[in-house]
């Protein structure tokens, strides 16, 4: 990403919309909750009745079927915004904290202010949720936003970029599209906060840039999210749960199954249920799964090359195609696809696959489960299946990951009590509900002196006052 590559228009345009929106940031901190909740309800208006434009948008990028648009972007979006509606005001009030013996004569509460100038920058996968989510916690924090959508799904974009115009004035809201060299050249603006969804290998790019400015950061990456089922595990229910997470949009999804552990036991009649439910999914007529119109398509050339590799390479190091592995390049479509007999050497064991592609490894023992996670990366989500609690506090102590979900996938980004993000390559920070309000704010601590003093603590430290000290130490 070289920011001389940029257009000069582009680039002036960047730096004057920043700056007014810089000096209107001041007036956005001031908004009350009812202010902030107005703004909510045009963009929500604007949503709820532009869902047909939105389901083409996606169709025109990627051929994503009219109920994921409405499910995993519009749903998303719209249930997100009444939570927020709901709660701002709560959120919004002053928090008292508890008064502890050593500061008797003061209370203290918690002030949540905006950040000021914040940047979001979206992914392709899910072009629409993926950038109003977090700009519906921006606002509701009060701060003013720059947004950079994905060139790789420029339907969308256009979209978005007439939302913003449609609801926000430029001083508020102001979204910009272009190529890598937009993203870069605002990144060398000095935000305040930086909200960004996509790869950890641009996430420290990204991280880098907000150094230089010590600008807080919201990473939401991704990584290898294992499924794990075991030997108590419900076969036919877990089958469709993980068929179900993984293959939705594709594969294209940060926190889709990207591995299955599987118990040696269940494995045969696991792999029998799981190519049962995508038939079921996607193949119901028996027409074959590439005339379905409830499955997407890989994004682009680029991208569909790639996972084409991951299987191709695969097969050549000793992996079997158990299900599916058939692609046409001419629509971007590759079948969904189930490795068995994958070792830790293979690319599909090493990188997010982020498309159709399952591999499946065997256990025994579950310690062997903790080893195979634990020596990867901290994963942005895990699957449990299982009806044994001893297995299931078992995998939940001796790992650590960004979600868990246990016997069910995908639930956690659309649950708003539940904050959502990853741990170190797998993310920073957290967002959904109460949690991307406070993402978007600074925390302000607030102590007031109502009576009493500490003037028998200040200098000159003689020995009364030497002892007072030690008192405290002792006491408090």
């Amino acid at each position: 990403m070289n920011p001389a590559t940029l257009d000069t228009d582009v680039s002036t345009n960047l730096k004057t919309t920043f700056a007014l929106q810089r000096r209107h940031a001041s007036a956005m901190a001031l908004t009350t909750a009812a202010d902030r909740i107005d703004r909510l309800k045009r963009l929500q208006q604007w949503v709820l009745s532009n869902e047909q434009a939105i389901q083409q948008a996606m169709y025109a990028d990627f051929r994503k079927p009219a109920p994921e648009v409405t499910l995993a972007e519009i749903y998303a979006v719209n249930s997100e915004l009444k939570f927020i509606i709901r709660n701002l005001k709560q959120w919004m009030k002053p928090q008292r904290v508890p008064t502890p013996l050593s500061m008797v004569g003061t209370t203290g509460y918690i002030r949540h202010e905006p950040k000021g100038n914040v940047l979001i920058i979206a992914p392709w996968n899910y072009p629409f949720s993926l950038m109003v989510k977090p700009l519906l916690a921006a606002i509701a924090a009060g701060n003013v936003a720059m947004l950079k959508p994905s060139e790789l799904t420029p339907n969308t974009a256009a979209l978005l970029k007439r939302m913003v115009s449609e609801v926000f004035p430029p001083e508020e809201v102001a979204l910009f599209e272009g190529d890598a060299s937009v993203a870069q050249a605002l990144l060398e603006l000095p935000f305040n906060h930086i909200f960004f969804t996509g790869s950890p290998a641009v996430g420290r790019i990204v991280m880098t840039a907000a150094a230089r400015h010590l600008a807080s950061v919201t990473l939401e990456l991704g990584g290898k999210s294992p499924a794990i089922v075991d030997e108590t595990a419900s076969i036919t229910e877990a089958a469709g749960q993980i068929a179900w997470g993984k293959y939705l949009n594709n594969g294209q999804t940060c926190i889709a199954p990207d591995y299955l552990l599987v118990h040696e036991s269940v494995k045969a009649p696991f792999l029998d249920a799981f190519q049962k439910a995508i038939q079921r999914m996607y193949n119901p007529d028996g027409r074959g799964i590439e005339v379905s119109d409830s499955y997407a398509r890989i994004v682009n050339r680029r991208h569909f090359e790639r996972v084409r590799h991951l299987i191709e390479e695969a097969v050549e190091k000793g992996a079997t195609v158990r299900v599916g592995g058939q692609t046409n390049e001419a629509g971007n479509f590759i079948e969904p696809t189930v490795l068995e007999g994958v070792t830790p050497d293979m690319q599909v064991m090493q990188e997010e696959i982020f498309g159709p592609v399952l591999p499946v490894v065997t256990y025994r023992d579950k310690a062997e489960v903790t080893q195979h996670v634990n020596a990867g990366e901290k994963p942005l989500a895990l699957y449990i299946h299982s009806r044994n609690q001893k297995n299931i506090n078992y995998f939940l102590e001796n790992t650590s990951a960004g979600d868990t979900v246990i016997n069910d996938t995908m639930l956690q980004f659309s649950h708003p009590h539940i904050p959502f993000g990853g741990v170190n390559n797998s993310g920073i920070g957290k967002s959904n509900g109460y949690f991307g309000f406070q993402e978007f704010s600074n925390q302000r601590g607030v102590v007031r002196r109502d009576f009493g003093t500490f003037k028998f603590i200040y200098p000159p430290y003689t020995d009364k006052v030497r002892k007072l000290i030690h008192a405290l130490m002792k006491y408090f």
